[in-house]
């Protein structure tokens, strides 16, 4: 029995061993986990070699319902732990309390929205080690000052320091995708929670970058409050995580 990748669900299957192999040695398990949960695993390229790891006990995640049974049957000890499901739509703490890792060769066509899923439940997360598209992954763990430098990048690296580990070339997959890959890690940081309203942040941080050539003076009008900043000169892009916190506190005090 062999799975053929959908396109419904934006598989491309990685191929290549050593690059599977890198992926999962990419963890670093002193992270004080015991769990690592595998998002979409497809054939297993990538669960094969974190079976082989006894620090942690591998669990998969998968929507599809031709490889579930491909899993359970190639992998009999993995059957008790392969869940079948829409991670966007399930909650870690179904599994366990504890603290939980995630790795996946992500579908491009959802990679956002999995981290926003993640952030969601950022504190039981202390580590994900995960491939996507080259320039999601460059965007994610780029600093401030780069163009790449974005929404996702601020909120992310808010509370989890990101490195850009690898790249990945299209004919590692089946069938290769039309875009390169990287693989990137995310290692929970020490900030529990923001010194400013984390929703109001986002949104701060959202309408900045949605007219990202302008300053801030005039992206952040429609927020509809007077400020009065030397941020306000600069471009989204410019602030680091720290800049936006502080920026969104003066945005707090102006509409209250």
């Amino acid at each position: 029995m062999k799975i053929r990748p959908k396109k419904s669900l934006g598989q491309h299957f990685l191929r290549d061993q050593s690059i599977a192999r890198r992926i999962v040695d990419s963890l670093v398990p002193h992270q004080g986990y015991e769990t690592v949960l595998e998002i979409g695993p497809g054939m297993g390229v990538l669960t094969q070699y974190l079976l082989q790891n006894e620090s942690y006990e591998t669990h998969v995640i998968e929507i599809d319902r031709d490889s579930v049974p491909y899993l359970k049957e190639h992998y009999p000890a993995l059957a008790p732990r392969v869940i079948e499901g829409d991670f966007l739509r399930w909650r870690l703490d179904r599994l366990t309390d504890q603290k939980v890792a995630i790795i996946g060769n992500l579908p491009y066509n959802i990679s956002s929205q999995i981290f926003f899923r993640v952030m969601e439940q950022r504190d039981q997360v202390p580590e994900i080690v995960c491939m996507l598209q080259k320039e999601v992954a460059q965007r994610l763990a780029s600093p401030p000052g780069n163009k790449a430098y974005g929404i996702l990048s601020v909120y992310l690296q808010a509370f989890y320091d990101i490195e850009y580990l690898f790249s990945v070339p299209p004919e590692a997959f089946n069938p290769p995708p039309k875009v390169n890959s990287g693989v990137i890690r995310l290692l929970r940081n020490e900030t529990m929670q923001l010194a400013c309203d984390e929703t109001l942040f986002f949104r701060v941080i959202k309408t900045g970058f949605n007219q990202r050539r302008k300053t801030l003076r005039n992206a952040l009008k429609p927020l509809g409050v007077e400020l009065d900043s030397p941020y306000l000169d600069q471009r989204a892009e410019q602030l680091s995580v720290e800049d936006f916190v502080a920026l969104t506190l003066l945005v707090q005090e102006a509409m209250d």
